[in-house]
């Protein structure tokens, strides 16, 4: 566990109903392609989905735990400051995937939720 994972752990908030408090992964500067490419935070780009690292879960949160990898729009995202890092806020429902190792565990053993 690194010292940012032991400072997440105990930030001074309690989440309510399905809300995720994440933490965005890298920066939202230059990136780089697969190619090696450097692209500028500058260029235009179409719609594009963001990872981040989810650091705390509200109780009614049904399919996230603290430390899964989340898939969201950056756009729709209400951003909160504390212990002067930046953290995302968002809705269970604003969450469009999440990759963790459990879940590939699970799907192996369950037939998945039919709505």
């Amino acid at each position: 566990m690194t010292a940012d994972q032991n400072l997440d752990s105990g930030l001074p908030i309690r989440l309510l109903h399905d809300r995720v408090l994440v933490k965005v992964d890298g920066s939202e500067g230059e990136r780089r392609s697969t190619a090696g490419i450097v692209i500028p935070a500058t260029a235009a780009v179409g719609k594009r989905l963001a990872w981040a690292t989810a650091v705390g879960v509200g109780p009614h949160v049904r399919s996230i735990v603290s430390g899964d990898r989340v898939l969201f729009d950056p756009d729709d995202r209400s951003e909160v400051e504390l212990h002067g890092r930046g953290y995302v806020l968002l809705r269970e429902r604003d969450v469009h995937a999440v990759a963790a190792e459990r879940i590939e565990s699970e799907a192996n053993g369950s037939t998945g939720l039919y709505l």
